[in-house]
């Protein structure tokens, strides 16, 4: 990406630089929404300047982009979709994954009435999950049937992660990824029900 030093004559590693950019947009995202979330609070919280932050990103729409989508992608890109579901449940289970998967899930839902924001995450992330779970069956309906799993994930983690509802949010993630990827299966035949992912 660039090359320099940061402010206060540190050496700058582009990867970290990155991802404090992205990391401080979650948080912000997630506390305030995309219209209240300012590319100078992001940047301040990032430790980099507005100019920097540019650089990277080029503005507050790509940025958001980034923030939502590059998690998405990499899940997407890690295994084969027979053990996406898998993937994505661990993910949201995890308790070490709970925080960042929770300011995901609050920045998407508090940004989801500016409409460029809420266009986003359908385009760049909706879809090609469902695209890529409804591969998992043959039957009639199969984005519908994907789209079902994707809301239900979803809702598992806004439970767990956003509004901490016991039982769900103290349950054994085994057990809840052993529930769903059972259920799962009568809806994409194909999926690989073991939990945790090879």
């Amino acid at each position: 990406m660039v090359g320099g030093n940061e402010p206060g004559g540190r050496k700058r590693d582009s990867a970290a630089t990155r991802a404090a950019i992205l990391g401080a947009a979650r948080e912000l995202f997630a506390e305030r929404g995309y219209e209240r979330a300012t590319v100078r609070d992001i940047a301040t919280r990032a430790g980099v300047n507005q100019a920097l932050l540019f650089r990277y990103f080029g503005n507050k729409d790509e940025l958001f982009r980034a923030t939502m989508t590059d998690r998405g992608r990499s899940m997407l890109e890690s295994g084969s979709v027979e053990t996406l579901l898998s993937r994505l449940l661990e993910q949201a289970l995890e308790p070490s994954e709970a925080a960042a998967h929770g300011d995901w899930l609050q920045a998407a839902l508090r940004s989801s009435g500016h409409e460029a924001s809420a266009s986003v995450i359908r385009r760049e992330l909706g879809e090609e999950y469902i695209r890529a779970l409804s591969s998992l069956t043959d039957e009639a309906g199969a984005e519908l049937r994907a789209d079902l799993l994707l809301a239900w994930l979803l809702g598992i983690g806004m439970v767990r992660s956003v509004l901490r509802r016991e039982p769900l949010a103290g349950a054994d993630p085994a057990e809840i990824a052993g529930y769903v990827l059972r259920a799962a299966g009568v809806l994409l035949e194909r999926n690989d029900p073991g939990f945790p992912p090879e």
